[in-house]
């Protein structure tokens, strides 16, 4: 599975990758892939069935943990957000040896109730015929996404100039379990790990630390005040220097 991905930094800088959540890209995190360059040689992947990287049937998290570990050539920090963070939390306990500290952005090693087939939804039912800008998909997405941030962040995944989607919405529709839920894979993680979460986010409550601890024993927990699920584009120089304090 080919993934694609951004590099920047010295390249004898400590490795430090990033998996962006479910509808997003690598660019998502371009504002601090680009800060964190000057300390740390970051790499940004497209995951499978979005934006650059290959298309596949399969989602599960062991097939998304197995894609990060086949680009590392050696030991990595990973960051990963959403689902993301899940894929990372799968290759530290698949691939230990791949990883050297890991962070995980505002997700639990546990199954979520909520579904994202509603986004999936609108993201099919919007007609892609005769758009002259971004702003005229946005207005039509309008009609079935309330919320301008939600819309401006799945209209990244807009080709335009194709007018197609650069998502694998039939994939994602069809594993959407997966994605939400949580394969239990065995053993536990046994280097520092760090759960960072937005404050005003439901994603990671207190009383997920034990299921959480069962598998990252040397987990340590932060929030970003202020920030919501999407805590990296709300509040970015503070993850920044939460990413860094752990990191250095």
């Amino acid at each position: 599975m080919r993934l694609a991905s951004t590099t920047l930094g010295p390249a004898d800088a400590p490795r430090l990758l990033i998996a962006h959540g479910l509808f997003g890209s690598g660019r998502n995190w371009g504002v601090l892939q680009k800060r964190l360059s000057d300390a740390f040689r970051v790499t940004a992947v497209d995951m499978r069935n979005h934006s650059g990287s290959d298309w596949s049937e399969d989602h599960a998290y062991t097939d998304l943990a197995d894609d990060l570990a086949e680009t590392l050539d050696g030991p990595a920090h990973v960051l990963g957000h959403s689902m993301g963070g899940k894929a990372a939390m799968a290759l530290a306990l698949r691939h230990p040896d791949k990883v050297q500290k890991l962070i995980v952005a505002d997700i639990a090693p546990v199954a979520y109730t909520h579904s994202q087939m509603h986004l999936i939804d609108a993201m099919r039912a919007l007609d892609l015929s005769g758009l002259d800008s971004r702003k005229d998909a946005d207005a039509r997405l309008a009609e079935t996404v309330d919320t301008p941030g939600v819309r401006a962040f799945l209209l990244q995944s807009l080709d335009m100039a194709e007018g197609r989607w650069r998502l694998n919405l039939d994939a994602l529709a069809a594993r959407m379990d997966a994605i939400t839920g949580w394969a239990d894979l065995p053993g536990a993680f046994p280097r520092e790990a760090l759960f960072l979460s937005g404050a005003d986010s439901d994603y990671v409550t207190r009383d997920m630390r034990p299921a959480i601890r069962e598998v990252f024993p040397k987990a340590r927990f932060a929030a970003i005040p202020g920030a919501g699920h999407w805590l990296h584009a709300e509040k970015p120089r503070e993850v920044e220097a939460a990413v860094r304090t752990f990191l250095q």
